[in-house]
Order: C-alpha cells, then structure tokens, then sequence
C-alpha cells in the first residue's frame, strides 16, 4: 500500500520530490541507529532507486521536524470524512476522495492567503523531477498450492490452475491485484479481497477436473457461483437436463477455452446464436462455434525457386511416343 501510494501520488503531483521526509514507519525503516542513519526496507529503496529522490527520517520524538504535518492530516481528514460517508466499493470510494481533493485545492494557501492552494501548487510543479517510467510495486512471497487448486493470502484464498497443484508458485501482491507466476510466466490473477474467509476462484482453472469429474460443474464450489451471462445459462440448464448432460457441457467449455483464450465470449457469442434457431443441443451449440472460429484458409502460393526458371513455351503433345512403346512391347 505504501508503494502504491508514492506511485498514485508522483502521477497526480506530475513529478517526483527531490527529498522526502518520513516518520519511521515501519514499511519504510527496517531499523533506527545512533542520528539520522536507518536501514531502510529493501523494496522501498528498490522504489527510491526507481525515482531517484533522497529518503529522510525524522529524529524519534523531535515532532519540529516535521512542521505542521500532523496537524495538516488531522485537519484534512476532518474535511472529507465529516460527516462519515458511505461507499459500494474502495473504486467508489477513491473516485469521491479524488474529487474531493480537486475541490480543496481551490481553497486558500494556509501562508498564502489571497492565493489558492491550486495556484502556489502551479509554481511548484516544474521543479519536481519528472516521472521517467512507472514502478511495478509488488511484494513477493512463495506459497505451496494445496491440493484443492488454491493459495491462502490475508486469510483469503485465491485458485490456481490445476496443473499447479501441490507446488510451489510466488505470489506478487499489489493494492489491488494477486499474481501468480511460475517458471517466468503469469499464470493466474485476481483481484485482491479485503476481509477474510472469502474464495476468490476463477472456473478455467478447474477445467482439468471436469474433464475427469464432469458432475463437478453442478456441485463444485467454483462453478455454483460462477456468474455466467443468461444466454450460456438458458443453454446450459437444457443441456444439463438430457442424459450426459454434464459431459456435453464440460465438453462446449474444453472446446470454447481450446479455440479461444476469451473462452467465455467465444461461448456466448455461439450460445447467442443457437437460441436464434430455437433448437437447443449440445451438437448444434458446437456446430455454431466452429463455424464462428473457423478461419478462412488462405491460398496456397508456390514460389518458383530462382534455380527453375519460368517456362516460356508450353510443350506440345506428341502421341506418336506411344506407338513407339506398342512396337517395343510386341517386339518383347
């Protein structure tokens, strides 16, 4: 979240602080020695090292050093969460903050007065270092996938592919998102839930099991709440109705995901379109995917290799060849 934060605030400032000065946090210093000397988080100075401003700490109990900071926050905070506000999401809630900060800034400067905070900001902006590059924050860690497909983080539990199953896979954590990476490739992602006991899965990730176990799709815990668009879900519920009904759909999911890697809109664009016959089966939905997937055969072009030149003149037929083959048989 501290990383984060320096990134959010160096691109809404348009350029980096050459000097920054920090209250020993414990994110950011590791340990405090004899003065000014720290030893500060590896990956924040990964993040110093990326922007190329100069970290100081403040002196343990020197509250001078840091001007009117605290006072600022205490205040700041009483402006925008008085009264309490409510809000669906952290999306929701981030969209109001940022407006709410651009209406602040239009109020005067606390030694500025007959000027806005806006304006004295405009004359500052040029002397902050520009922002070259972005930097990745992300915190990681190894963790052991269980056997049911999954990875506990903060008291929550995201899936991972079946392949991945009972190995050990590194985690790259963000404010908002979950990386799985394995052999240098990402192979799962998710966006990070604040809380505990919740099952953030994703239902590709089962697909392997299906394949083996297809009466999973109507009891399995990834697939019970897997919110599906109505066309999928009307073809679905026929299908699963017949005889082999599971298998028949687990089957639609094997081929949507083989053909497609957006498998879930390759499925409701053909599932769309089976309903439009007014026949639903299984057969015809794979019918309809093919058919949509299908990509038109180019023409096959020989290049003549420079070593056989173009033929000029076209050879004349000569029949007279075969009489001289019937001579030379009935001679034999």
């Amino acid at each position: 979240m501290v990383l984060d934060a320096h990134c959010q605030a160096f691109t809404y400032f348009g350029g980096v602080p050459k000097r920054m000065v920090y209250d020993n946090l414990k994110t950011v210093v590791d340990a405090i020695f004899v003065g000014k000397e720290r030893r500060f988080n590896r990956r924040f100075l990964t993040l110093v090292n990326h922007y190329l401003f100069e970290p100081v700490a403040c002196t343990p109990e020197s509250g001078w050093e840091k001007g009117q900071v605290e006072n600022q926050v205490g205040n700041i905070r009483e402006w925008l969460f008085t009264p309490m506000a409510k809000f669906a999401d952290f999306a929701a809630l981030n969209a109001w903050l940022a407006t709410r900060c651009g209406e602040l800034a239009g109020r005067s400067h606390p030694e500025q007065s007959s000027r806005t905070i806006a304006a004295c900001f405009v004359e500052e902006q040029p002397l902050l270092m520009p922002v070259t590059a972005s930097f990745d924050g992300y915190v990681e860690e190894t963790k052991r996938v269980s056997q049911l497909c999954l990875i506990r983080l903060d008291r929550n539990r995201y899936s991972v592919p079946a392949e991945w199953a009972n190995t050990v896979v590194s985690v790259r954590l963000t404010a908002g998102r979950v990386h799985m990476v394995a052999d240098g490739q990402l192979i799962a992602e998710h966006q990070r839930r604040f809380g505990r006991d919740q099952l953030i899965c994703d239902p590709w990730h089962y697909l392997p099991v299906l394949e083996k176990k297809p009466g999973a799709l109507r009891h399995g815990a990834p697939f019970q709440s897997w919110d599906l668009p109505l066309s999928i879900k009307v073809v679905r519920d026929r299908i699963l109705k017949r005889d082999k009904g599971d298998r028949a759909f687990v089957d639609l999911l094997l081929m949507a995901r083989a053909l497609s890697d957006s498998g879930l809109e390759t499925l409701e664009v053909t599932c769309d379109l089976t309903l439009q016959t007014g026949i639903i089966s299984a057969a015809i939905v794979l019918n309809e995917m093919r058919r949509l997937t299908e990509a038109a055969k180019p023409k096959s072009l020989i290049d003549t290799p420079p070593s056989l030149p173009a033929l000029t003149l076209e050879p004349v037929a000569d029949c007279s060849r075969y009489d001289t083959l019937r001579s030379a048989h009935h001679a034999h």
